[in-house]
């Protein structure tokens, strides 16, 4: 049994420091602030996702099935990206249909990618 799924506060801090990681790509990539993707910006892009993603984690009770890919992982992905996008229109930051894209692809790929890989690696220890 993978640690994650042993405990829901540790793939909780999985999913925050995935979605910053994602806020801190997109910022390293767009952005032009002189201490790179962890300036002063990075709070301001993260949060509306962070904030997000714990709307998510207490509207799927994710702590009972953190590893979980289609009951927990596809849930709390889409309220990140759907919520997040709300909250980040509504604090004037840019919502742009490519960032909607690459966000919605980008998170998928990081909250389901390491559900995915945490149950594949659960299975193969049962076997």
């Amino acid at each position: 049994m993978t640690s994650a799924r042993r405990s829901p506060a540790l793939a909780l801090v999985l999913d925050a420091v995935l979605v910053v990681v994602f806020a801190a790509i997109g910022r390293a990539t767009h952005d032009g602030d002189v201490l790179g993707p962890f300036g002063s910006g990075l709070a301001t892009t993260a949060w509306p996702f962070v904030a997000a993603l714990l709307v998510g984690w207490l509207v799927t009770r994710a702590w009972r099935r953190p590893t979980a890919v289609v009951r927990t992982g596809l849930p709390v992905w889409a309220i990140t990206v759907a919520l997040g996008m709300v909250l980040r229109a509504l604090s004037g930051q840019g919502v742009a249909v490519a960032f909607i894209i690459v966000a919605t692809l980008t998170l998928a790929l990081l909250l389901l990618g390491w559900r995915g890989v945490a149950r594949l690696a659960g299975r193969r220890r049962t076997v």
